[in-house]
């Protein structure tokens, strides 16, 4: 649906909001029919607060990389769909369509061996955190431009990074999804102090995380303990 949106002629922001509405309109009609007594906590809904004593939660983000998708035929977006049960993320799925892939907790990625000899850290290509730079100085890292928050986790999945580490500004529905699936795959996932990542709390900002390979997350916690985020 969101591939047939990119061929109607639109442009900017129009294309923008059209994705983002019908990515919406879809997901919200399916959750609906297949899923009618549980709650959402989507991006593009008025967020209902039924959902914080509610057992299970879907958090979705119908179109992460709005920008990205935006801009053909670039692939780096993404969509969303996670569900919480009971205080944990127990399956979720994130859909690459420009590439024809969706990886998902069912049937989790296998990440190869590394095949790079110097570590690779996801970042943003319009705005990258400044201390992600000295982070990659510090442990002899390059940096990898990209765009949306589930491509950058995805890419980690797919051996085309080795980490992703972010500060400054998220939502929920930016990576509950992209962290089930990262978790299923046996990477390592938390906020950038390695505390947990926690989701449906009542404030839906969860402005920083980190998922890398499992051999990179004492080094990377150690340098932002030490060295901060800003």
């Amino acid at each position: 649906m969101l591939l047939e949106v990119r061929t109607q002629g639109l442009e900017g922001r129009e294309l923008k909001d059209a994705g983002d509405r019908a990515a919406q309109d879809v997901l919200a009609a399916l959750l609906a029919k297949h899923r009618p007594d549980d709650a959402v906590l989507s991006e593009e809904a008025t967020d209902d607060a039924a959902r914080l004593s509610a057992s299970r939660v879907w958090i979705i983000d119908p179109l992460d990389g709005t920008r990205e998708f935006s801009e053909p035929p670039r692939d780096d977006w993404a969509v969303h769909v996670a569900l919480w049960q009971d205080g944990e993320l127990v399956a979720g799925a994130v859909a690459q369509p420009a590439l024809g892939e969706t990886f998902n907790t069912g049937t989790p990625s296998v990440i190869p061996p590394r095949t790079s000899e110097r570590p690779r850290i996801a970042v943003s290509r319009s705005r990258p955190p400044a201390f992600v730079q000295a982070l990659a100085e510090a442990i002899d890292a390059e940096l990898v431009p990209m765009g949306s928050a589930g491509v950058k986790v995805m890419s980690v999945v797919r051996d085309i990074a080795d980490a992703y580490v972010h500060a400054g500004g998220q939502y929920q529905w930016d990576n509950a999804a992209p962290v089930a699936v990262a978790r299923a795959a046996g990477l390592f996932c938390s906020r950038v102090d390695g505390s947990p990542l926690v989701y449906n709390g009542a404030d839906t900002s969860l402005p920083d995380l980190i998922v890398c390979r499992p051999e990179l997350a004492e080094s990377i916690i150690a340098f932002v303990r030490e060295h901060g985020t800003d």
